[in-house]
Order: structure tokens, then sequence, then C-alpha cells
């Protein structure tokens, strides 16, 4: 296999792209349009009220982002064209049954036509409400599934879940299925889709017959989902509502031939369409922010635990080699790792040392429109030296001002609510992410090794479709790279 058979795979194929707001499907389908320009069709699916607005989502929040810069190059005055007969706008939502599409006629095209269901969709908000987070991440992939079913020429179910859907935290994590009767947590109890179902919308009616107000019923059904992963063993709602939907797709889907990609933590491109293009921000990029505006010094981290980030470029290419490697394969369900750990190993310590070399000579600036200094970042390797820490610059400042201002000293008043407010922040996220900071273990890719194995080193598939890790440098991919992107991109 090479990177012409590759993308001979996807010639004349139609294709459903769910997730495509996000930034993983946006890649996705700007490889698949440049590098096939025969692909038959792509349906995106968009969350809107008919297919006009989910036109006009499609031509604002997709094709109007700057990943597509290199395809509109290509094309030039015929880019309009050539995306208005590759491309149909379907507006549906995952979380109904038939993906929420109310336009009968497109539906039964799509049941006729499809070859290629790619399930990019979910929700990555590590405390989501646990009502919303269900409704995406789990019932989507069984309306996802049941919705393949009904597609006659169905080659393959491909879905993106993310390596963190174990609960181990040591040793060698491996290319595994979930069971619908496997049993979790301390009671080993059994995970129940239903139960939870049941226990969301009990907790709703609860809190609607108290009167609760929005902010209420949304912090308690974001504790609802944190509790509810915990039990069970997982570090948060987003994983753990990855759990049930990749549970519900193997106890459901039949014979269909399907794809299980768990990419670790997904960064900025690597080299296509461009180097360092990225939207939003991904799991480690709210800390690299925070430090280099002078919110943050200090790291609650394991030095020596590996940081496993992978380019999106790098995961587009898994998605696409392994979709070729197994489309029309019934009855089979493949589970691939797409992770850098046990190939080129990155550590939280390298991170440190890589945003200090940037933000010392690339300074951000302060709202005084000064250059932001900053010291080399420390790691903390225990709770109790954080805590600490917190309490030197932060409980005890804010008590004393507590005091100060129940004394009407108003003109200290900001003060307080600005460090209250960053008390809060700060344990907040250390809480949601300390799981990840100590995350020792690394992801056994041998699924995706057999692939690599198995493409022809030719002079075009190396430069077009690298899956190997060890050619990145990862001191120039943070420094020259993955932080200049994400400053250009998505820091406002």
């Amino acid at each position: 296999m090479d990177f012409g058979s590759i993308m001979k795979s996807l010639e004349h194929k139609s294709i459903l792209i769910t997730g495509t707001s996000g930034f993983l499907a946006k890649i996705f389908m700007e490889k698949v349009l440049r590098s096939q320009p025969n692909v038959k069709k792509l349906f995106i699916l968009l969350r809107a009220e008919n297919d006009t607005f989910a036109a006009q989502r499609l031509q604002n929040e997709v094709f109007g982002k700057k990943v597509f810069r290199v395809l509109k190059e290509e094309h030039g005055t015929g880019f309009d064209s050539f995306i208005s007969n590759k491309v149909t706008a379907v507006a549906g939502d995952i979380s109904f049954e038939n993906l929420g599409i109310k336009d009968s006629t497109l539906k039964e095209e799509m049941w006729r036509e499809i070859n290629l269901i790619i399930n990019v969709a979910g929700n990555t908000t590590f405390d989501e409400r646990y009502d919303v987070a269900l409704s995406t991440n789990a019932l989507g992939v069984k309306h996802i599934c049941e919705f393949a079913k009904k597609c006659t020429k169905l080659e393959l179910l491909f879905h993106v879940s993310t390596a963190y859907v174990t609960r181990e935290r040591e040793g060698i994590i491996l290319e595994k299925p979930f069971q619908m009767e496997e049993a979790f947590g301390e009671n080993h109890s059994f995970l129940d889709i239903a139960v939870e179902q049941k226990l969301v919308q009990e907790r709703l009616t609860e809190l609607q017959e108290e009167k609760a107000t929005d902010k209420a019923i949304k912090l308690a059904m974001q504790e609802l989902g944190l509790q509810r992963a915990r039990l069970f063993g997982w570090a948060n709602t987003y994983v753990f509502t990855k759990v049930i939907g990749e549970m519900l797709l193997g106890h459901l889907r039949g014979d269909l031939p399907t794809v299980i990609l768990r990419p670790t933590i997904i960064t900025s491109t690597y080299r296509e369409p461009f180097p360092g293009w990225i939207e939003g921000f991904r799991t480690i990029d709210s800390l690299i922010v925070s430090y280099g505006k002078g919110k943050l010094n200090h790291f609650l981290a394991d030095p020596e635990a590996p940081l496993d980030v992978v380019p999106g470029d790098f995961v587009v290419n898994a998605m696409l080699a392994t979709m070729a490697a197994h489309s029309r394969q019934c009855s089979n369900q493949f589970i691939y790792h797409v992770s850098t750990s046990s190939r080129n190993q990155v550590k939280n310590n390298d991170l440190v040392d890589f945003i200090y070399q940037y933000f010392s000579k690339n300074p951000c600036l302060g709202r005084d429109g000064m250059p932001v200094r900053v010291t080399r970042g420390s790691l903390l390797t225990t709770k109790t030296s954080f805590n600490n820490l917190m309490t030197v610059y932060y409980k005890l400042p804010i008590q004393v001002l507590r005091v100060v201002n129940a004394l009407s000293f108003q003109s200290l008043e900001d003060i307080y609510h600005n460090l209250n407010r960053k008390y809060t922040l700060i344990t907040r996220f250390v809480d949601l992410y300390e799981h990840f900071a100590f995350f020792e273990a690394r992801f056994d890719d041998s699924n995706l090794k057999k692939l690599r194995m198995g493409i022809k080193d030719d002079k075009i598939t190396p430069m077009k479709f690298y899956l190997d890790p060890k050619c990145i440098n990862w001191e120039d991919y943070f420094i020259n790279i993955h932080i200049p992107g994400l400053v250009q991109h998505s820091i406002k």
C-alpha cells in the first residue's frame, strides 16, 4: 500500500462526515478534497434549522477557515464551483434518530449513495453537562450506527474516540475493545446506559421542581457527570461518555465493518496543509496560553511523565490509512491507537522548557500594551506542594482581603474578586487535568505499526503520508510550529 493506493480507495466514493465544525474534521475534509479531487460526494452534517442554514454554516464555519487556504489557492476562481459539485451541507444532529435529518429526499439519497461514514463528532469539554455529553458522545454513536445500517452501499463505519478511554495510568495500554457486560468501579458495578439516562432525567426533574436557575442546572449537571465518571473509575465526563459510546457501538454494530481510532492529545498540524494550523485550545494549550500571558507559572505534573501529543495531520493520515485497509471487511472491528509515547517521546518537563524558550523571546502583550515578562515555570510534583503554594499565593491573601472588605475598604474589592476568581479557576483546572499530568502509561500502537510497515516507501509517500512520529523534532515543533500557530490562530 502506498499514498496512491490509499487515495485511490476514496475515488468515486460518497462519504458522510460528522463533527465538521470541529478542528480534526476540517483537516480531514481538506486532505480528502486536496488529495483526491475525484471523490464523488462529501455529505457534511451540521446543526441547523434547515439545509439553507446548514449551507451558510458550511461556508462561514468550515470553508471560511484558513485551513482551506492551500486548496483555495490550487483551485483559484474555480474553488466555489469545485465545492458545490463535491460537498453537500446536511442539516441534522447526531443526538437524534436518523441524525435529525428532516429532508426525506436527501435522507434516502444518502442511504442509497454513502460508502463511508466518518464520525468525528464529539463534545470534548472535560466537565460538560452530563445530559449534553451523553446525548452527543454516547447516544450520538447509537444513532450513527442505526443510520449506517440503512446505507445499502456502506463499506466502513469509522469512529474517532480518544486513547484516554482507558482507566489505567501505568504500563502498556492495549488496543482492545470495551464490552457491555464489563464491571467497573470499586463496587464492580455494570455500566448501563439506560440507568445513566434515568439518573439524568430524575435530576433534571428535581431541579425543575425546585425552580433552579439555568446556571444552577448547568452546575448540577456538570457535577453529576463528574460524579458518575469517577464512580466508575474515569477521570472526567468527556472520557466517560466516550467509553459509553464505544460500548454501544460494539454492542449494536452487528456485521458492520468498523474502525475505532483512539488518538492521544491532538495538537496543531505538523506539515499539511501548512504547519501550525490550529483552532481553539487543545488539552495542553490552556496551560501554554496562561503561562504566556503571565497568569500561570507553576504546574502540577510529573516532570518525567510522557506528554503524549500527536499533530492533527498525523491523525488524519492514520484515519485515511485505516480506512483504506479495512473497507468492506464485514463483521470485523479494529481498534487503533494514534500515539507518540512509544515511538518518539516528549516529557512534561520538556514542555516547560519549550514554552519558556518561546515566550522569553516572543512575549505576549499585556493589557497595558507592554510585553509580559516570563520566568521559567516550575513543576510541582505532589498535590501537597500545590496546595501549599495555593495557600500562600491565594488562600491567605483572600482571607485577609475578605476581612479588609468587611471593614469597608472598597478600593480593595476588585483585588479580592480577582484573586478569588483566579483561585477558583486554577483549582478547577488542576482537578480536571491532574489525571493527565501524572499519566505514566504508554499506548500500544501495534496495529498502526503494521500499517506503517506495509506502506511503500517511495518518493511521494513519505512527503504526503507520514505516519511515523520519529520524524518529529519536538523542540522545533513546539517552538517554531505549535506555539506560533497557537498565537496566530487561537489567541485573541
